[in-house]
């Protein structure tokens, strides 16, 4: 049975680590498009900046919370 719990526990720390690259490409997607609209010209486009600011930052927050597990052993 340890090898069953260290195996789920390997598959465990795999699926986090996945989570925390896909959470990566997500913020770079944000980043790019905040980048994009460095000065909006527009009511839209300062809407969509502080949009992808504010998803940014909860991306940012959820990358620290899963590497902390990751570094926990959760």
């Amino acid at each position: 049975m340890a090898y069953r719990k260290s195996d789920a526990q390997t598959q465990t720390r795999h699926r986090r680590r996945l989570q925390i690259a896909r959470l990566e490409a997500d913020l770079a997607y944000f980043q790019a498009r905040l980048e994009l609209l460095r000065a909006p010209r527009s009511a839209n486009q300062l809407a969509q900046r502080k949009a992808f600011k504010m998803l940014a930052e909860v991306l940012a927050q959820r990358i620290r919370r899963a590497r902390q597990k990751v570094k926990e052993g959760r």
